[in-house]
């Protein structure tokens, strides 16, 4: 077992070890109403064991990096908020980033460490200002409430797009001009969700999109495609994580999760798209399918797929100082300044 390898099957463990001692009740349990592992598991009593991204980290001051967080509540009814970071240098307004995290509807959050440290580095490559955004999570929410959290959320950012509302930091340093939406897997999902309401307000919608990036979204299908076909257990997990987020959904067919069954996909409210797929992800044929399904649609902007070899599924967040997440780093400070990528 190699080092790296060793040193993440330590680290799942810990967090199980944690969960279980910290709710030992529910883990002597039998009475299990359906297990998502590793990522949650369901009690019919309603107990709800999370077996991954629990942990919370406060705003801060990044000494690395330079950057500067705080929370906001964007709807205290509805326990939506958001955590917004500022580079330093802020001599001029600044391209924003709308950040949806991942975790499968089911788990982690905007204040995990795993993003946290994730949007200080890239803040801080990119110099922009980023609003990652804390949504409900199934299945005490189920979808489509993580969708509409998510829409409350970016309407409630361009609203500061006159610079006159509440947020002082989009107020004085976001350019409204240079707005993008970014995020991975379930967040990438979201992503893409949110550019099609985006696209099917135009005119009316008060900003345009500069573009949006996806890092190894999650998609799936009814029928299965490419490397689906090889990995019956991963493909069941991921079907049964759409179908327990969303029981009232459609199906995997459904065009919230299979884009290429949307009719109206030509709609996409952005004209760059970046799609970031890793070899060894079990979601990579989707991510590439996601482009064919564009091209296909007649959407007249430009979609452009990164692939990196030899990873698994978002392994720049997961190891984000190897040089390959350094690049996909680089890359996307390039898309997010309109660089050539």
């Amino acid at each position: 077992m190699s080092r790296k390898r060793s040193c993440s099957m330590q680290i799942l463990i810990a967090v199980f070890v944690s969960c279980s001692l910290s709710i030992g009740f529910a883990a002597n349990s039998t009475d299990i109403l359906y297990e998502l592992y590793p990522l949650i598991r369901v009690y019919k009593n309603g107990t709800i064991y999370r077996l991954m991204g629990t942990e919370r980290v406060p705003p801060s001051f990044d000494p690395t990096t330079g950057v500067i967080s705080k929370d906001i509540q964007i709807s205290p009814q509805f326990s939506i908020a958001a955590r917004v970071y500022l580079p330093k240098n802020t001599a001029h307004k600044l391209p924003l980033l709308v950040y949806f995290h991942g975790g499968a509807f089911f788990t982690y959050s905007a204040f995990s460490p795993l993003y946290h440290n994730h949007l200080n580095s890239l803040v801080a490559k990119a110099n922009v200002i980023a609003v990652s955004v804390e949504y409900r999570l199934a299945p005490e929410y189920p979808l489509p409430i993580a969708y509409e959290d998510s829409w409350l959320a970016l309407n409630w950012v361009v609203s500061h797009f006159k610079g006159n509302r509440y947020e002082v930091w989009l107020n004085n340093y976001a350019d409204f001009g240079r707005v993008y939406l970014g995020g991975d897997s379930a967040g990438a999902n979201i992503v893409h969700n949110m550019a099609m309401r985006v696209g099917l307000e135009c005119p009316e919608y008060p900003i345009k999109l500069s573009g949006i990036f996806l890092n190894c979204p999650y998609f799936t299908g009814k029928n299965p495609i490419g490397n689906e076909n090889g990995n019956p257990i991963m493909r069941s997990l991921v079907a049964n994580i759409w179908l327990h987020a969303y029981p009232n959904s459609t199906g995997l067919d459904d065009p919230l999760v299979n884009p290429a069954m949307d009719s109206k996909l030509s709609k996409l409210g952005c004209k760059r798209v970046l799609i970031f797929v890793a070899g060894k992800d079990f979601l990579r044929d989707r991510g590439l399918f996601y482009k064919e399904a564009l091209s296909k649609s007649g959407w007249s902007g430009n979609a452009n797929v990164v692939e990196t070899k030899g990873e698994d599924h978002v392994f720049n967040l997961l190891n984000p100082t190897s040089p390959k997440a350094i690049r996909i780093l680089k890359t996307l400070a390039s898309f997010l300044n309109h660089a050539k990528y």
